[in-house]
């Protein structure tokens, strides 16, 4: 490995670089299909018709309908939504949990202490921050920065769907229990969910679940799982 890849290690809190093998063994890769609407991944939450509108707007257009929202009690309490920052054809979604007050006030998700380590994560997979595409689940900020709920991240699953299919990424890595389980429909613990590739119907890009960097913070020890999961996501990215 190199240098440059030895220091974004040590940036992650990693001294040394240890290859892994992925705990439980690759899933085989689905064939591509066609997405389907958003009513067929899940119950709609919104009106037919707004589902159906949903469906047909562009980057611009839904990020304007997403500003306006009310479909939740958390339109109450934020100052502005968080519709998602990166390149919008990039091959890696980093998709989150729900923004947190700091990302509100910046306007950006992953922002603070967790979105440094998020940037020293990406570059010790090669990537720079503009180079993925990253939002969260929900697009306003929770109470004293809980999980959301399972009908918030349903007021807002029409939006993330269409992002989803604007984006057409190529994998998805999801950081945080909440988003984890609530998108793969499971009860199974974060750790249990790790080291594989996870399908979805109705999602083409095969998923890989990990730490959240807020809580990497807190439990450094984690770090170097977090490493192996990045690594399964680099394989399947070919990097």
């Amino acid at each position: 490995m190199s240098n440059q890849h030895n220091a974004y290690l040590k940036a992650m809190g990693i001294d040394v670089w240890v290859e892994r093998t992925p705990a439980t063994p690759l899933a085989e890769k689905k064939p591509q299909t066609e997405l389907p609407s958003v009513q067929s991944i899940s119950a709609a939450t919104a009106e037919p018709e707004t589902s159906l509108d949903i469906e047909s707007l562009d980057w611009q257009a839904l990020r304007s309908i997403v500003a306006e929202c009310q479909n939740c009690e958390l339109a109450k309490t934020r100052s502005q939504t968080i519709f998602g920052a990166g390149k919008q054809t990039a091959s890696l979604m980093i998709l989150g949990d729900a923004p947190s007050k700091e990302d509100e006030q910046q306007g950006e998700p992953f922002s603070g202490e967790p979105g440094k380590l998020l940037t020293s994560m990406l570059k010790a997979m090669g990537y720079k921050r503009s180079d993925v595409y990253i939002l969260n689940t929900v697009k306003c900020k929770t109470e004293k920065n809980k999980e959301p709920s399972v009908d918030e991240a349903k007021s807002c699953e029409p939006y993330l769907i269409r992002q989803i299919n604007l984006l057409q990424p190529e994998l998805i890595l999801v950081l945080g229990n909440f988003t984890a389980q609530w998108l793969l429909k499971t009860k199974s613990t974060l750790g249990r969910l790790r080291g594989q590739l996870h399908y979805v119907d109705g999602i083409n890009a095969p998923i890989v679940v990990s730490y959240h960097p807020a809580y990497l913070l807190r439990a450094a020890n984690e770090k170097r799982k977090a490493w192996e999961d990045l690594q399964l996501a680099m394989k399947e990215l070919k990097i």
